[in-house]
């Protein structure tokens, strides 16, 4: 089974920076959609970005559209999320998922993939 291990989860300052990273382990990336997601307390698990297997292809929730960039470096089977002009509001448990077998325009949502990592907290706050 493939399994994936998220990293980077801090508490940081409104305005500042962080980087998530995605790293899979018994088999590669190549061939799957990556999608990050993210769950603040009481609230819904939410699409946050994807990306193709390739790379080629990424998409982005409107609340962070222009702040986060998704990326994937498939000889190092990792795929990031760096995260820019962070807001108290993206403060949550972010999670990335894999999925072998999605149409790209549905990787938005989370019923779409099969395999889950553990989750790393992101805390935005002063």
């Amino acid at each position: 089974q493939l399994q994936l291990v998220e990293s980077g989860g801090d508490l940081v300052q409104p305005g500042g920076s962080l980087r998530l990273s995605c790293a899979a382990s018994r088999f590669t990336l190549d061939y799957y959609t990556i999608g990050w997601f993210r769950q603040a307390p009481g609230k819904e698990r939410e699409g946050v970005s994807c990306i193709s297997s390739s790379g080629g292809s990424t998409n982005y929730a409107d609340s962070v559209k222009g702040r986060f960039t998704i990326s994937r470096d498939n000889a190092k089977n990792t795929v990031y999320l760096q995260m820019n002009s962070l807001k108290p509001e993206d403060t949550a448990i972010y999670y990335c998922a894999a999925g072998p077998r999605l149409l790209f325009r549905l990787c938005v949502l989370f019923g779409e993939y099969d395999y889950w990592g553990q989750g790393t907290q992101v805390t935005v706050s002063s």
